[in-house]
């Protein structure tokens, strides 16, 4: 079996993934405690996963390039 495009680690994780593994959902649900170490890592209730929207960095006005004009 072939692993998703999605899943593969190149470098860090370039974009937001809307699958998480078993180990990363049960982080997630550890850190939201939501989680106990009796409970089945078998069905596991869903867990949000948040897109992060990363904001443009304005170009910062050159003084230089102003008195030049």
């Amino acid at each position: 079996m072939t692993i998703d495009k999605s899943l593969k680690i190149k470098k860090g994780v370039s974009r937001s993934r809307n699958v998480l593994t078993r180990v990363e959902r049960i982080e997630k649900l550890q850190s939201q405690e939501r989680w106990t170490d009796e409970a089945s890592p078998l069905g596991l209730p869903k867990v949000r996963v948040y897109k992060i929207v990363l904001k443009k960095k304005k170009k910062a006005k050159d003084p230089a390039a102003d008195e030049k004009k």
